[in-house]
């Protein structure tokens, strides 16, 4: 057998799958190169985003470790390095500075818990280890300020007058429920929504995050076709209940991001099911499974399910949301799974576009 070089270790890592993109790791771009000393090799991977689950992440280096033993290295060692995936916005898109990833949380009808899913979604990206921001383009039913009630840092102004956003949970955080009264309603037409959202993305002050999420309102209205217009979006993750009525107007909600050309990332099955906590019976109050076969009749990844819970409400209603006060409970699982599930799909999307090179940004 001849002696290791770097073009033995390429060949022999483009038989290696990654465990979490289920790709090959040199045509994924995962790995970065190696340097070869004998029988010992060092191999430099990147992990496309924070959410990575901590368990494929090992595998990976037993997989790689493996292919290479099989060539003759007798030690290998792998030097992984997160770094998020993205691309730069085209030319006719606003260039949204700070964010590298926008991801849309939207459902087709109200009442669904699409804002409790951003608002989880998003701490759970932070608690992987992202920097991440929570947009509220909710204008006319905020509800993000209840949920994560007092900030630990209120949004201010810069000497220049552009907007520092709020900070919750290690959130950055606007919503124009910070600036009008709670009970004041918002009585806009659509170009003081648009120009609303044009500020908020424009001047608002997000700095170097991975991922921001866009809590938005239910329906097809003014601010989904505005923030398609304004901005570049990796992905939507559509929230629904298993009931008919539901799954009906999401439909249209996937309908309307292909239209815009925003691809879906996937369906969040919300309120799926309630165990009691007494006697452990599993009562399927709005039915159960709605969400996972439309997802398999749109040929979309299903996220997963979220059960009904008063822990998960009192959070929202608490202003501290069940990720950050209950945060190794098994609904927060939940919420972490669906994180990173979402992550890895804009991670995937983007790595499986050969002919467009994403910017990497390495997090620090």
């Amino acid at each position: 057998m001849s002696s290791l070089d770097e073009n033995r270790v390429k060949k022999a890592l483009q038989r290696v799958e990654d465990p979490a993109l289920e790709h090959d790791i040199v045509s994924y771009r995962i790995y970065k190169g190696c340097e070869v000393s004998g029988n010992k090799v060092l191999v430099h991977v990147t992990i496309p985003t924070p959410a990575y689950p901590k368990d494929a992440r090992r595998e990976l280096e037993k997989r790689i470790t493996e292919a290479l033993t099989q060539e003759g290295a007798k030690k290998v060692t792998v030097k992984a390095e997160v770094e998020t995936a993205w691309i730069p916005p085209p030319s006719d898109k606003m260039n949204l500075q700070g964010p590298k990833n926008v991801i849309a949380v939207a459902a087709g009808k109200g009442g669904v818990g699409k804002s409790t899913v951003a608002t989880n979604l998003a701490l759970s990206l932070v608690r992987h280890g992202a920097k991440v921001g929570l947009l509220d383009a909710d204008i006319f039913g905020p509800s993000i300020p209840t949920m994560l009630g007092p900030p630990d840092k209120p949004a201010g102004t810069t000497p220049d007058q552009k907007i520092l956003p709020a900070q919750h949970h290690g959130l950055k955080v606007i919503s124009v429920g910070f600036f009008v009264d709670k009970n004041e309603a918002v009585v806009w037409r659509g170009p003081m929504v648009h120009r609303l959202l044009q500020q908020f993305l424009q001047d608002v002050v997000w700095g170097d995050l991975d991922y921001l999420v866009c809590d938005l309102p239910p329906g097809t209205g003014d601010v989904q076709l505005s923030l398609s217009q304004l901005i570049p979006i990796a992905g939507a993750v559509m929230v629904t209940t298993p009931q008919e009525v539901s799954i009906i107007d999401v439909v249209k909600g996937i309908s309307m991001f292909e239209k815009v050309e925003i691809p879906v990332l996937g369906i969040v099955e919300n309120m799926s099911y309630y165990v009691c906590p007494a006697c452990g019976h599993n009562d399927e109050i709005f039915s159960h499974g709605g969400g996972k076969r439309l997802a398999q009749e749109t040929d979309v990844p299903f996220l997963g399910e979220i059960p009904i819970d008063s822990r998960i409400r009192f959070g929202g209603d608490s202003g501290v949301p069940i990720v950050a006060s209950l945060p190794d409970s098994e609904h927060a699982r939940c919420f972490m799974d669906i994180a990173s599930r979402t992550a890895l799909g804009i991670a995937e999307r983007i790595l499986s576009q050969p002919k467009r090179s994403p910017r990497l940004a390495v997090i620090r």
